[in-house]
């Protein structure tokens, strides 16, 4: 099943179901086309994994990690489907990492990895914008990875059931496409990432784990059109804007 957070024609934020082309909530059929898609999940941290592909470490030059490369994205860095992303004042290079999405769905901490996949609600698409010129010169990654509008998410949110395990991950720019990889090539899996990170923080219903990016992360140029395909989730679609 796919859900969808969106704003209907009264402005009051909803959450339906989409199915066969349709959004459907309260008894009522919605276009797709004719709503506001909101991020599919309201989070109060992503906690972003890097170099979760062996290949896009070596793209970026750096060895695999020994264990998962964590960082933050705070929740004004949400984005959703349809939006518009305006790279920081002074940025030069804005690359598109497209990547799985977890959901988390209750409250927890201590998670074993043989239990992970029950505190997972479900899966989305994120794309890990990255702010190149300040994150080459800072070690936490604020200005690079946490400006505004740095995390679009989205179309919904898909259950567990509708994502194959080596579904792909794919990102496009203006209808070429760039990225192209698969979740059976994860370092490090789902499970073992929802064990890792609630072995030092709580995860709250709502927050999100971006999985990693693979290889052929591309810099965006003003205006460029972005689509970030993740099989049986759908593809989120943003644009971006210089200043």
């Amino acid at each position: 099943m796919k859900f969808v957070r969106f704003r209907d024609d009264a402005g009051a934020v909803r959450r339906g179901t989409l199915e066969d082309g349709a959004i459907h909530f309260g008894g009522q059929t919605y276009d797709p086309h004719d709503v506001d898609f909101l991020p599919p999940c309201e989070p109060t941290k992503i906690v972003c994994i890097g170099r979760n592909y062996a290949k896009h470490a070596d793209e970026m030059g750096n060895d695999v990690p020994d264990r998962p490369l964590l960082f933050l994205k705070p929740p004004n860095a949400l984005a959703g489907h349809g939006d518009t992303i305006t790279a920081p004042a002074g940025t030069e290079r804005l690359d598109v990492e497209a990547e799985l999405g977890v959901v988390i769905a209750d409250q927890c901490r201590n998670v074993d990895a043989a239990d992970a996949m029950d505190v997972v609600a479900g899966y989305t698409c994120v794309d890990d914008v990255s702010n190149r010129d300040d994150q080459r010169q800072e070690q936490n990654w604020v200005r690079g990875k946490a400006f505004d509008g740095a995390a679009p998410i989205g179309p919904v949110l898909a259950t567990p059931d509708e994502v194959p395990d080596d579904a792909f991950v794919r990102s496009s720019i203006n209808g070429e496409r760039v990225q192209d990889g698969s979740l059976a090539d994860l370092i490090f899996s789902i499970p073992e990432l929802i064990a890792e990170i609630t072995s030092y923080l709580t995860l709250e219903a709502g927050d999100v784990i971006a999985t990693g990016t693979p290889e052929g992360v591309t810099a965006l140029s003003d205006g460029d059109r972005v689509e970030i395909e993740v099989e049986g989730v759908g593809t989120l679609e943003h644009t971006v804007e210089w200043p």
